[in-house]
């Protein structure tokens, strides 16, 4: 009775297309331990390593270093979100 299924969609986009399409773009990538890191995507690879440029670290919503570039573990992190480069408030 739905019509409107999966095949009627021919965007469908696998997280290997979003990660793709968000490089050089402003990410948050939050840390298993709560820690984000904010900053430009530089690239990353099928382990989830990640390079960050222009990178921030925020403990509890509060800035608390600045980095010229970043390197993040993949096994570390819990997820990649994009940001709104427009984003006034730290958390």
């Amino acid at each position: 009775m739905s019509s409107g299924g999966e095949k009627g969609s021919t965007t469908t986009k696998t997280p290997a297309d979003f990660l793709k399409s968000i490089r050089g773009r402003p990410v948050v990538v939050k840390l298993n331990s709560g820690v984000d890191y904010r900053g430009i995507l530089a690239c990353l690879d099928g382990y989830m390593n990640i390079a960050m440029e222009q990178t921030e670290e925020y403990v509890n919503g509060q800035l608390k270093n600045k980095y010229g570039d970043a390197f993040i573990r993949g096994n570390n992190v819990l997820y990649i979100s994009t940001s709104k480069r427009t984003l006034a408030d730290g958390g």
